[in-house]
């Protein structure tokens, strides 16, 4: 199983159980395509707006605040030996409340909704070109309807 490293640094929503997350990154990494065996290590960071505009800025060059951020090393195309760090996410809970709001999807949809796309960056999709993109919203919303058989996003990520 995906060794799972987390951290929450968002005061304004509850952390997920981390044995909940845990099932749920391992089964959201299978449904990407991703290898799972032998187990490697998934980063997650939850941080607020203003920290996830820092990052973005410092590590990826964009201004303003994102949703989620990607670093996979499983694209440098080398073997991974068990327990390597291979995918380090940071995402963003606030983005997620906002955008569940605004689309009427809610915000622990949001929520697996990033953990997926970052986990899809990380199996090779990328979404800057319109045919990718369409690619990408399909892989999103095959992975997200085999998670939902098998987990309650609103249990998982609670608002409060």
């Amino acid at each position: 199983m995906i060794q799972l490293h987390c951290r929450w640094k968002n005061r304004l929503l509850p952390a997920p159980k981390k044995s909940d997350l845990r099932r749920f990154a391992h089964a959201a990494a299978a449904a990407a395509g991703l290898p799972v065996d032998p187990a490697w290590d998934l980063n997650l960071l939850f941080v607020d707006d203003r920290a996830m505009a820092v990052y973005n800025a410092e590590l990826v060059g964009h201004e303003g605040t994102t949703d989620v951020i990607t670093f996979s090393y499983f694209d440098d195309g080398s073997d991974y030996e068990e327990n390597d760090t291979m995918i380090e996410l940071i995402v963003n809970p606030d983005a997620a409340l906002r955008e569940g709001e605004k689309r009427h999807t809610g915000y622990a949809f949001e929520m697996a909704l990033y953990i997926i796309h970052g986990l899809l960056h990380s199996a090779g999709e990328d979404d800057l070109a319109p045919a990718p993109r369409r690619r990408m919203r399909r892989r999103e919303k095959e992975c997200l309807d085999i998670l939902k058989e098998q987990f309650d996003f609103d249990n998982l990520f609670r608002q409060a």
